[in-house]
C-alpha cells in the first residue's frame, strides 16, 4: 500500500533515530494490519519514523525526544513465550543519482504487496520510510531514506513463538 503523506518530514538525520521496545501506539499517519499465520502485524507509518505492534511486541523506530540516537546495531530479548531479534544497518548511496535508484527500486519492489506499506513525505519523491511484512509471517522490514544524507537506514526484525 502506498500512502502520500500531508505532513511534513520530521526525520533530520539517521543518527537522531532512537530504538524503544514497549511503548503504547503513537498517532500513526496510515496504518496497515497483516494477518499471517495466528499473528496480525500492525504496521504504522509515523510522522517521525515507524512502529510495529505485533502479538506482544511494540517496536519503535523513530526520532524521540525522551530516546536520543543512535539505534543499536542489534537487540535481542525474550518475551513470555517470545524470542525477538532486531538489526539495523545504514547504507550510504555515493551520489544523488545512486541514492534515487536505491529508493525507487525500493518502491516498485514493495508497491504492489498488500503486505507492505510505504510513505512518502512532502518535499522529494525520495523522502520515503517503508515496512514490509516478511513471507513467514513472524518477521518484518523496514526502510528509512534520508535524501539530504543519501541514507537509507534499513531494519529487520523477528517474533517467534516458543513453546
Amino acid at each position: 500500500m502506498l500512502a502520500t503523506l500531508d505532513t511534513p518530514y520530521a526525520d533530520s538525520r539517521p543518527d537522531a533515530l532512537s530504538f524503544a521496545l514497549g511503548l503504547a501506539p503513537l498517532d500513526a499517519l496510515a496504518v496497515l494490519p497483516v494477518a499471517r499465520g495466528g499473528l496480525t502485524v500492525e504496521l504504522r507509518l509515523l510522522g517521525a519514523s515507524h512502529q510495529v505492534i505485533a502479538g506482544p511486541l511494540s517496536e519503535t523506530v523513530a526520532c524521540l525526544p525522551e530516546r536520543p540516537g543512535p539505534l543499536p546495531g542489534r537487540v535481542s530479548t525474550e518475551l513470555p513465550g517470545w524470542a525477538y531479534d532486531f538489526t539495523a544497518t545504514t547504507e550510504t548511496h555515493d551520489g544523488a543519482a545512486a541514492f534515487g535508484r536505491a529508493v525507487d527500486a525500493l518502491r516498485a519492489r514493495l508497491g504492489d504487496r498488500g503486505d507492505a506499506l510505504t510513505g512518502t513525505f512532502p518535499g522529494s519523491p525520495h523522502a520515503v520510510t517503508a515496512l514490509a511484512v516478511e513471507p513467514s509471517g513472524t518477521g518484518w522490514r523496514t526502510w528509512h531514506a534520508y535524501p539530504q544524507t543519501m541514507e537509507i537506514v534499513m531494519t529487520r526484525s523477528r517474533l517467534v513463538s516458543q513453546p
